[in-house]
């Protein structure tokens, strides 16, 4: 059982004793998306730190992207509720890289892509891509790095 997840069972505890509403149905939604994941597939497996960051950073952006939506009909009270739970979850996440360390890092993988001196193409991209989201460990959204490389190519 990964990191994440004994703390958030930790946490459920505390907030069970606490009698936190809030904070147990937050926690227990991230559990649950943790237990989907585990058992998607044709065979239930444990999920390593990095997989359950990566489950619990898909349910803050759904928190954020619901949040956005409900602000754009006018649904104010669920908005608040949305980003209130996005924010609450974000605090199980590692702390996200400054872009100043996401450009390095996209520096460094664009000048190892470089032939013969020669700047890579943006057939290269993609490749270049993956190189950086494997060394940022969850810890900045494919968006930013994408769209620094694509910068940096261009």
């Amino acid at each position: 059982m990964g990191a994440l997840k004994d703390q958030l069972k930790t946490d459920l505890v505390t907030a069970m004793k606490a009698k936190d509403d809030a904070a147990k149905s937050n926690i227990r939604m991230a559990l649950a998306a943790i237990h989907t994941e585990e058992v998607a597939g044709n065979v239930a497996r444990e999920l390593t730190d990095a997989e359950e960051t990566t489950v619990v950073t898909k349910e803050v952006n759904k928190r954020k992207d619901s949040a956005e939506a409900y602000r754009a009909g006018g649904r104010e009270d669920l908005a608040t509720k949305e980003a209130s739970e996005a924010d609450f979850l974000a605090k199980y996440l590692p702390t996200p890289l400054t872009t100043d360390e996401v450009q390095a890092l996209v520096d460094e993988e664009v000048a190892a892509a470089s032939t013969d001196g020669e700047k890579p193409t943006m057939r290269q991209m993609g490749q270049i891509i993956k190189a950086v989201t494997a060394r940022t460990e969850g810890r900045s959204d494919g968006k930013t790095i994408s769209g620094m490389v694509k910068t940096a190519l261009s």
